[in-house]
């Protein structure tokens, strides 16, 4: 056994978590797309497909060791692209095509198609192999310019053209942790264009401090975030007022969203995405205490965009891409209640197929 792991640690051989008969969903053998359960854990193994492309990349799997095709081939999906990085070679991305799609199929309220495309994107590899650079774009989602990187650039355009050919209705995103990131700016992008995606974003981070996971009476929780919704409300009508806004096309750029719902998917346990609880359970909580009016200005800025005069939820356009990525104004969450053991667990793409998992199930929609 102490042979084995030393061999995977060697990447002589494959972790068991990127082999799909051992750590796959394999009791799926019919997908019904009316499931949310099935379709998150089609668009989550996608994900974890396009790690291991990357694996088998780095560790030179070819053949019959490589592990990725499983991944998709369970589910009847093809390998049509994969995505990769100017800057390393990496594979950050893969678009997958539908073998059984029919565009014959007539989608009703109460019928959801299966997609064509499926359009997925890893998160960060701490190998020596793609570490450098996935860290640097790590840095860039905190500093909310990963707009202007070359991955997300090449990965908006691989987007718009598969949108162009097929139509929106039929291509998801999907993405983990840095790579929920690309899927959720270029989501907000397509949307503010007029082409909103199904969009599954799994632990995406949150470019703010964590007060769900640092702070823990919910007392004290509240009287934070309240601060901030004060301080964000005035700074923002000063700013704004000072440099004569248009507040019509602040409100357009901001409710343009508010349509779109993307697929949240987070962890209390994990300190990367869990002040997205926060963050929506906050502005309830303002709504309900009668302060919907701060929010409703707190909740489309931040302060570090207002004080430096970069994008915020209220900027056009074509300002909007260097925005903080957590201000959405709708998500449907899921939220895992189970007690990871560790922050490896909690932040893992794994969790989200489990057939054990349980969670609690959150519609968010902004109140215009």
């Amino acid at each position: 056994m102490e042979e084995e792991d030393d061999m995977v640690k060697e990447g002589l051989m494959a972790s068991p978590r990127e082999i799909f008969s051992i750590s796959g969903p394999i009791h799926l053998t019919t997908i019904d797309w009316n499931n949310s359960y099935h379709r998150t854990s089609v668009a989550s193994c996608l994900v974890q497909a396009v790690y291991t492309l990357e694996r088998d990349r780095q560790q030179n799997r070819i053949g019959l060791k490589s592990q990725a095709h499983h991944w998709w081939e369970f589910f009847n999906f093809t390998l049509a692209e994969t995505l990769i990085d100017q800057s390393d070679g990496s594979i950050y991305g893969a678009v997958f095509q539908y073998k059984l799609f029919s565009y014959n199929y007539h989608n009703t309220p109460y019928s959801k198609t299966p997609p064509l495309h499926v359009i997925a994107f890893r998160g960060t590899i701490m190998k020596p192999h793609s570490r450098s650079r996935d860290l640097r774009l790590d840095l860039r989602c905190v500093r909310d310019s990963l707009h202007d990187s070359t991955r997300f650039v090449h990965a908006i355009e691989v987007i718009k053209t598969a949108v162009a050919k097929t139509g929106n209705a039929a291509v998801w995103l999907a993405g983990h942790s840095l790579g929920a990131a690309v899927a959720l700016l270029a989501g907000k992008i397509m949307t503010r264009s007029g082409f909103p995606l199904e969009c599954y974003l799994f632990n995406p981070p949150f470019s703010s401090i964590p007060i769900e996971k640092l702070v823990k009476s919910e007392k004290l929780k509240h009287g934070v975030r309240f601060a901030g919704s004060l301080v964000k409300a005035g700074v923002a009508i000063a700013v704004k007022g000072r440099h004569h806004h248009n507040k019509g096309q602040e409100d357009d750029s901001f409710m343009k969203l508010a349509s779109w719902i993307p697929y949240l998917y987070v962890n209390p346990l994990d300190p990367i995405c869990s002040e997205y609880i926060g963050y929506f359970n906050h502005r309830n909580k303002m709504f309900e205490i009668g302060a919907g009016k701060i929010e409703r200005i707190a909740t489309r800025n931040s302060l570090r965009s207002l004080l430096t005069g970069g994008g915020g939820g209220g900027s056009s356009c074509s300002d909007s891409t260097s925005e903080p990525l957590h201000l959405l104004p709708s998500a449907y969450m899921t939220i895992n209640t189970s007690k990871s053991p560790d922050f490896k667990r909690a932040h893992g793409i794994h969790q989200w197929w489990d057939p054990m998992f349980n969670g609690e199930y959150v519609l968010h929609q902004f109140n215009q």
